[in-house]
């Protein structure tokens, strides 16, 4: 059995999943490619921002005059109790700007730092640098002759561009300014991004589900005609064949619309088929009834006659004598024939039997014993309920049913087999009372290529199950034919050693009981 998590997906199903996924992989790339644009964008500001940032650095350093500013310890213990006033700190410079001076590889503290005006309580102080942060910044050191600003990142203040640039006294003057704006503006702007996809997929999810559910819905009642037609039992009688798409499904325009329509003319085709086969059915049916019931008189009086002839007193020669036996045989073995098919003809034409309570442990008694006088070579056994089971039918047919099986396994079998008949009542399906009756015998078996076929009308056994007299194939037919007119069904089991024949039909209830329908 496969896992609910495998069944296998409808077409309403994958189209939709298709769409959403199409939209997510469309989302998804134009959340990244918009992300990345804006990113060099803001990053692209922040450079410019950078460039200017280390002008004012060097003007504030050297004033405009080519010299250095000098260096006043005391005011600036004086300004920055907290910090440094290094001497790229000055106006213009926004918080958050970093700077450091490196001589001859090693940094100058007092011209480091990084402005921090939550920290230092003023504009034009700064915090200073720790190791780590120091050890970072060195490496900026290798891009001096590139003066292209880099990505750092720096233990305790984040992600920086900074860019190094070499001063008039050779020492170089790393300066930095913090991407922190950038990369929350970026996360605001995919927050936003992811939203919209999310919503945007969502949306369109709803919609495609409604309107490939609009759209396929033809499709759906196209399936449905077909699903009422393949439940109907088009093997045998008449089919009323009048299911169709309706006429609105059938626009050749539309896809769906031609599906529709082919499958009307289809439908179209097998009913005229099923009809035509239906009345060459009941013109043989009814050449069968009427040749069978036209032949019951020739052959009673040919019987008849052989008899009479048979019976005279005076002597006729021996060949003579056995020709009247075997014309007076074969007229009743072809009595026999033309019975069996007159009954199979009534009963195609649902011509309904008697109904009545049957004792069908009577039944069985009688047509065990009716066995065990024609196949006294054959061992034959019961196993009957203590209490009569009854079901209901007509008496003479099941009786019938059951002689035909017995008279099988005595025909098929070698002399010495074994034939039981078991009778049982038992609950079916849905608790309804059902009743048992198997005759099983020990014998060859039935062929495996003609099993399936053992209830066909002239059916025949072969070697394999030693037919010892003739049969006209029709017994099995007719078994099969008057246990569906009791609303029964009949199975076969077969293989070497042992072969058994089930049938089962409805238990007589309280209620079972009808009129005895006219024949």
């Amino acid at each position: 059995m496969r896992s609910p998590l495998h069944r296998p997906q409808t077409l309403r199903g994958r189209l939709i999943a298709t769409v959403t996924a199409l939209l997510v992989a469309v989302g998804l790339v134009i959340g990244v490619v918009t992300t990345y644009a804006l990113r060099e964008q803001l990053v692209g500001q922040v450079d410019t921002r950078l460039a200017e940032s280390v002008d004012l650095a060097q003007r504030a350093e050297f004033g405009g005059r080519g010299g250095p500013r000098p260096d006043d310890a005391d005011s600036a213990a004086s300004v920055c109790p907290s910090g440094t006033r290094p001497a790229f700190v000055g106006p213009g410079q926004v918080d958050g700007t970093l700077g450091a001076r490196f001589t001859g590889g090693e940094l100058v503290a007092a011209q480091s730092g990084v402005i921090d005006t939550g920290t230092t309580g003023a504009e034009d102080c700064a915090v200073a640098l720790s190791d780590a942060q120091v050890e970072v910044l060195g490496e900026v050191l290798g891009s001096v002759d590139q003066s292209e600003p880099s990505t750092v990142e720096l233990p305790g203040l984040g992600t920086y561009r900074a860019v190094a640039a070499t001063l008039p006294t050779g020492a170089v003057q790393v300066t930095g300014l913090p991407l922190a704006d950038v990369e929350n503006t970026l996360l605001a702007v995919a927050g936003v991004e992811a939203a919209v996809i999310l919503l945007g997929v969502a949306a369109a999810a709803v919609t495609g589900t409604v309107l490939v559910r609009r759209d396929l819905a033809p499709l759906q009642r196209v399936a449905a005609t077909a699903a009422r037609v393949s439940e109907l039992e088009l093997d045998r009688g008449e089919v009323d064949l009048e299911h169709r798409v309706p006429e609105g499904d059938t626009d050749e325009r539309a896809e769906v619309g031609r599906v529709g329509s082919a499958l009307n003319r289809l439908l179209d085709h097998v009913g005229s088929a099923l009809s035509a086969r239906h009345a060459s059915e009941q013109r043989v049916r009814q050449f069968v009834a009427d040749a069978s019931h036209e032949l019951r008189t020739p052959l009673a009086a040919i019987r008849g006659y052989a008899e009479l002839a048979r019976r005279n007193r005076e002597s006729v020669p021996g060949d003579v004598a056995h020709a009247l036996r075997r014309v007076e045989s074969e007229a009743v073995r072809m009595t026999g024939l033309v019975e069996d098919l007159l009954l199979l003809a009534r009963l195609d034409s649902g011509r309904p039997l008697e109904r009545e309570d049957v004792d069908l442990t009577m039944t069985v008694l009688d047509a065990v014993s009716d066995a065990r006088v024609a196949g006294p070579e054959h061992t034959w056994r019961l196993d009957l309920p203590e209490e009569a089971v009854e079901v209901p039918g007509d008496a003479a047919r099941l009786h019938q049913v059951l002689a035909n099986l017995l008279a099988n396994a005595r025909s098929h079998t070698p002399p010495g087999t074994t034939v039981t008949v078991h009778l049982s009542a038992a609950r079916g399906p849905g608790g309804a009372h059902r009743v048992h009756l198997d005759v099983v015998d020990d014998g060859p078996g039935i062929a495996p290529e003609l099993l399936p076929h053992v209830f066909e009308r002239f059916a025949r056994g072969d070697s394999s199950r030693s037919r010892a007299a003739g049969s006209t194939g029709l017994g099995l037919a007719i078994v099969q034919a008057v246990v569906a007119s009791h609303h029964g069904e009949v199975a076969v089991d077969s293989r070497p050693g042992r072969t058994a024949f089930r049938v089962v039909l409805p238990a007589a209830t309280a209620e079972a009981s009808r009129p005895t329908a006219v024949r």
